[in-house]
């Protein structure tokens, strides 16, 4: 199968998002398929291709939401490139600009397009309303997704039940939904393949000491990740041990103004700021941690979690629906839902070595049902299925449409 992944982001940029689409390329391609990437060009305002690596990089400006670009809607020089590759499926990863040249393409050319819903952009507003005519900018937001998704994807996945539940309970969404968790590849992130000499240079950079609990944190340093809440926590830690010392890895908008809080509340030896970090030394930071802990509500999976279980790391979750999926509490992990409880469980745990070995045990076993390939095999039954749809469209047309919705409605 020919695959093409239209997304406004891929590496070298770092997120979630990133991490799984890379994993579903690599995923698909162990399987013997072409996979094919669309994406903004981060790094100049010029049309790049990789015949190697098959990444069409378009010009795209900046969007002053971290380092991601948009590109214009419909590039005709890379249309003639993107009809070369004979495309059985487009698989989009954005609603925006190159979600709907991703869409345009696929209408124009007949082809099934999927689509994956990764971000809860009501979380994200404010980036561009600033706190003015929210409502009615979520009220447009809400429209421009039911849009994307319900009138223009052949097939619809999202990774966990809360956007399941976005879709089918506020945006009364009729059409399939798939709810396909994001996989990892797992093994980078073992015990068994980790050097232990990289590790130790890397704690002794850090100046982590021997006797230091870490606590871990990894992701966007913005509003959105509530990391003011780990920061203000870690000063009532420091009070009942020195010892524990939180380790944020990451960059973004509000990284001065966090580690400007730290200072301010004598925290400055406590709390760690790493800044952003390669892909491939991620494994190593997992390993100098004790705890993996996050307050954020705003996440539509949260892959550091898997990686974090992966690596033998418990985590410790503000409560919500995106990570019980993945977490069983008091099994491979904790949840909280003041800082208190918070609190509590990290203390608990600092004062409980053998119960912490237990959680990490579990968490590794957990993680691995997590893995890409098993990834890859879910996402490409949903492209077998829209192609089928798509070539039932086309042989019965507007009827095909008539008898899946009601198909739908009788689940």
């Amino acid at each position: 199968m020919r695959i093409g992944i239209f997304t406004e982001t891929y590496t070298p940029y770092i997120s979630g998002l990133v991490t799984s689409e890379i994993m579903l390329k690599k995923a698909l391609e162990k399987q013997g398929h072409e996979v094919y990437v669309v994406t903004a060009n981060l790094e100049s305002f010029k049309y790049d291709y990789d015949e190697k690596e098959r990444v069409l990089k378009i010009p795209g400006i900046p969007t002053g939401i971290y380092d991601s670009r948009l590109s214009s809607i419909y590039p005709v020089r890379a249309v003639n490139k993107i009809k070369s590759w004979n495309l059985d499926v487009i698989h989009s990863q954005t609603e925006f600009a190159i979600g709907t040249f991703a869409r345009l393409f696929a209408k124009q050319y007949n082809i099934p397009l999927v689509h994956t819903y990764h971000t809860m952009y009501e979380d994200y507003i404010y980036y561009i309303t600033k706190g003015y005519f929210e409502r009615s900018s979520k009220k447009l937001l809400e429209y421009f997704t039911k849009f994307y998704c319900e009138t223009t994807a052949t097939e619809l996945i999202v990774p966990t039940n809360k956007t399941y539940k976005l879709f089918k309970e506020k945006y009364k969404f009729e059409k399939n939904i798939n709810i396909i968790p994001t996989g990892i590849e797992v093994e980078r992130f073992y015990d068994e393949n980790i050097d232990n000499n990289e590790l130790k240079e890397l704690r002794k950079t850090l100046n982590i000491d021997k006797d230091d609990f870490i606590l871990l944190f990894v992701g966007r340093l913005a509003k959105e990740k509530n990391i003011e809440f780990l920061i203000r926590a870690e000063k009532k830690l420091k009070e009942q041990n020195n010892n524990i010392k939180l380790l944020i890895v990451g960059d973004g908008p509000d990284k001065e103004k966090y580690e400007k809080d730290a200072e301010s509340l004598g925290l400055a030896d406590n709390i760690i700021f790493t800044g952003k970090t390669a892909w491939e030394d991620m494994p190593y930071y997992y390993h100098l941690a004790d705890i993996f802990v996050t307050a954020s509500k705003t996440e539509t999976q949260g892959l550091t979690i898997i990686e974090a279980m992966a690596s033998n790391v418990v985590p410790v979750c503000m409560r919500d629906e995106a990570f019980s999926s993945m977490v069983t509490e008091e099994l491979d992990g904790l949840f909280f839902e003041t800082e208190k409880e918070y609190v509590d469980h990290i203390m608990r745990l600092y004062n409980n070595p053998k119960e912490l070995e237990k959680f990490d045990k579990q968490a590794r076993i957990q993680a691995e049902t997590y893995s890409s390939k098993y990834y890859g095999e879910r996402v490409l039954e949903v492209y077998n299925r829209a192609i089928k749809e798509k070539k039932e469209e086309n042989r019965y047309g507007i009827f095909s449409k008539i008898i899946k919705t009601i198909k739908e409605r009788l689940k």
